[in-house]
């Protein structure tokens, strides 16, 4: 079955920089759209940013435009976050998550993706 298993949380200051990471495993990972959500104490699951199966396409929240990036590596079965100028207000639990559709494009609704890691924490202090 597919797992994803996320890396590279911590604890940062505000206006640094954290590359979260996910590797993912047990199906062919290079067909598959991929995106990042994150999830605040008390709040929704809401939606970071998602790369198509070929990285040629990429989507981000406005909150994030300009300071996040994300990517992939299909032969390492991995996508990546790169977050800089982290602010107080990204702290949160963040999750990779992917679909099933082969081939597919992303979207930015949870319940397009069947697929979740177990999140990884990013606490950002001011």
């Amino acid at each position: 079955q597919v797992q994803l298993v996320e890396s590279g949380g911590g604890l940062v200051q505000a206006g640094g920089s954290l590359r979260l990471s996910c590797a993912a495993s047990g199906r062919t990972f290079s067909i598959y759209a991929m995106a990042w959500f994150r999830q605040a104490p008390g709040k929704e699951r809401e939606f970071v940013a998602a790369i198509n199966w070929s990285g040629s396409n990429t989507d981000s929240a406005d909150s994030v435009k300009g300071r996040f990036t994300i990517s992939r590596d299909n032969v390492k079965k991995t996508v990546y976050l790169g977050m800089n100028s982290l602010k107080p207000e990204d702290t949160a639990l963040y999750y990779c998550a992917t679909t099933s559709r082969a081939y597919g494009g992303t979207s930015t609704s949870v319940n397009f993706y069947e697929y979740w890691g177990q999140g990884t924490q990013v606490t950002v202090s001011s």
